[in-house]
């Protein structure tokens, strides 16, 4: 179910040439230069890799350092009015259609029920900065190539439509029936549960509910074989590459989030913040989605062994 139908992949051609007119947009030159960012980076070297290279005067064993760094694999927009997604450039990929129309808050029936039924529309959209971040990392030292191709849509929540606004079939699934399984945030904190993965949530902050949202939508596009429409964010794994695996809930070794609009953070965080949460007033967030990545300089045709991580 993961292909993607004609209409988004014209849309992404289309969106690319046409902007909108929001007035609380990010544009992509702001994206990109967000990535300058050595505290979402994390560079690390941790550890040796030892190659075996053989030319026809000989062999040799070889030494190349691993290392591990983050990598702003997408941009995730989370956001309430449907076609409004705040990324300026991108919009247009995820119009409002005859399944996916509208957005905002709901009451609930009861009067002294004061939870809201929140709904956020989410996309997932490859990074910008991805020749600007591969210069800035650079400086570092060998560094790794992510999974994410700038401005490819992985997950576009209007073309979703059946998993984002009626959670099928996820609605049944034993993360979703039974509390407490697959929770963001802590005890004491906790802001709404990763399943079923769509865009209704009750709870009355609207940063934690577009920050859920947001965590779903990576969820589901960082592993394969998920029931909705989308397409994976995953790399191969070879010789000298580790790529990132699945997103996980609290867990920064899975990823971290950097908050771009409506506020810009300079640094990452798995949800919850700690930090004041910023709320917008249009109902529109944007987050990158940094991924951790190890390599190292391939040196030989065969790989002996190692040290280190």
């Amino acid at each position: 179910m993961h292909h993607l139908p004609a209409p988004l992949r014209h849309a992404l051609s289309l969106a690319l040439l046409i902007t909108t007119g929001n007035a609380a947009a990010i544009d992509s030159a702001t994206l990109a230069n967000s990535c300058l960012s050595a505290n979402c980076l994390d560079y690390r070297i941790v550890g040796v890799r030892y190659w075996l290279r053989c030319t026809p005067y000989g062999c040799k064993v070889k030494n190349s350092a691993k290392v591990r760094h983050y990598v702003p694999d997408a941009v995730v927009s989370s956001y309430a009015e449907t076609g409004a997604n705040p990324w300026r450039e991108v919009a247009l990929m995820s119009p409002p259609n005859s399944a996916a129309q509208d957005g905002g808050d709901s009451t609930a029936n009861q009067v002294n029920e004061n939870a809201l039924l929140k709904f956020k529309n989410a996309d997932v959209i490859g990074h910008p900065g991805t020749l600007l971040f591969n210069r800035f990392a650079s400086q570092f030292g060998y560094s790794c190539n992510g999974a994410g191709k700038p401005f490819v849509p992985y997950v576009l929540s209007s073309f979703d439509f059946l998993a984002w606004r009626y959670n099928i079939p996820e609605l049944l699934y034993p993360e979703a029936l039974i509390p407490g399984m697959r929770e963001v945030g802590i005890l004491g904190d906790l802001w709404g549960s990763v399943y079923p993965r769509g865009g209704f949530l009750y709870q009355a902050d609207d940063y934690k509910t577009a920050a859920v949202a947001a965590q779903r939508a990576g969820d589901v596009v960082t592993r394969s074989g998920q029931p909705h429409v989308y397409q994976p964010l995953l790399s191969k794994a070879s010789p000298g590459y580790w790529p990132a695996g699945a997103l996980n809930e609290n867990d920064a070794n899975s990823g971290k989030w950097q908050h771009l609009q409506p506020s810009m953070s300079t640094s990452c965080s798995v949800f919850p913040n700690t930090e004041t949460l910023p709320q917008a007033e249009d109902g529109a967030y944007v987050w990158a989605l940094w991924r951790p990545y190890s390599c190292c300089k391939r040196q030989g045709q065969t790989f002996l062994g190692s040290t280190g991580n």
